[in-house]
């Protein structure tokens, strides 16, 4: 679990290198029509990590909690993540997962295997939503390199 932990801790930090010395143009570039440009991935992120929260937090606290999905295309567009500060999810996005620390270092073995109810995807246990988590950072690091290899290539 503490190698879980420590890689959910490092998301921020490996999200801002992702995006170290990239123009403005390049965080705002759109690879294609109806695809997110890099600020709007992290905007993203940000409010993800909202819902993961208080997801993880459901788990641990109430017994089978349903943990609800959202749409977040709809989010993007009707929360107009084009127009949000880039900055201000970085530090929420780093507050959460710092305030999550104090949480996931108290973590027991019996508590990770608590379950919540997804709508979706049925149950989850505390270590799955924890992973799952960590590995929603880690796709969305693929979708930045994708985003600036075809910025890249728009330039050539």
């Amino acid at each position: 679990m503490k190698a879980l932990i420590d890689a959910y801790l490092q998301g921020e930090e490996r999200l801002r290198a992702a995006i170290a010395g990239l123009t403005e143009e390049e965080l705002r570039f759109k690879p294609a029509p109806g695809k997110w440009s890099i600020h709007e991935i992290i905007v993203h992120v940000a409010d993800a990590e909202i819902v993961g929260v208080q997801r993880m937090k459901k788990v641990l606290a109430e017994e089978r909690p349903l943990l609800t999905s959202y749409d977040q295309d709809r989010w993007a567009n009707t929360l107009h993540y084009d127009k949000q500060d880039r900055e201000q999810s970085f530090m929420l996005f780093k507050l959460l997962r710092e305030g999550m620390r104090p949480i996931l270092e108290q973590v027991t073995d019996e508590q990770g295997q608590r379950i919540g109810l997804h709508d979706e995807a049925g149950e989850l246990s505390f270590r799955q939503l924890l992973e799952r988590y960590v590995n929603h950072v880690e796709e969305h690091l693929a979708q930045i390199e994708h985003v600036k290899n075809a910025c890249q290539q728009s330039k050539a």
